[in-house]
């Protein structure tokens, strides 16, 4: 391998490294975000606290869903009624007295 080359090579691999270091902070705020809590949990999760609501699990109608615990994202994200893991948000007390409830 002549000079030239190698010096080509090297300053290369030198401005490759050199930008994934100034992009890697990017990346990192990008996962951060996407970990997030969405704004519609937030906003459920207030309307529960505020309007005295208990979370009801497996009575939803598909894509009737106030939120769910790691089946999907959230909100009206149900592929099936009746799914144990999604749950919708009822006055306290109302879940019991529901079938499945």
């Amino acid at each position: 391998m002549n000079k030239h080359a190698l010096a080509a090579s090297t300053l290369s691999s030198a401005l490759g490294l050199a930008l994934a270091m100034v992009s890697a902070p990017a990346q990192a705020q990008a996962t951060k975000d996407a970990g997030a809590t969405p704004q519609v949990v937030k906003d459920n999760m207030a309307r529960m606290e505020k309007g005295k609501l208990e979370k009801c699990y497996g009575i939803n109608a598909v894509a009737k869903n106030d939120c769910a615990e790691g089946a999907h994202s959230c909100a009206g994200q149900a592929t099936q009624a009746r799914d144990a893991k999604s749950f919708v948000l009822l006055p306290a007390g109302d879940c019991s007295k529901i079938q499945g409830g």
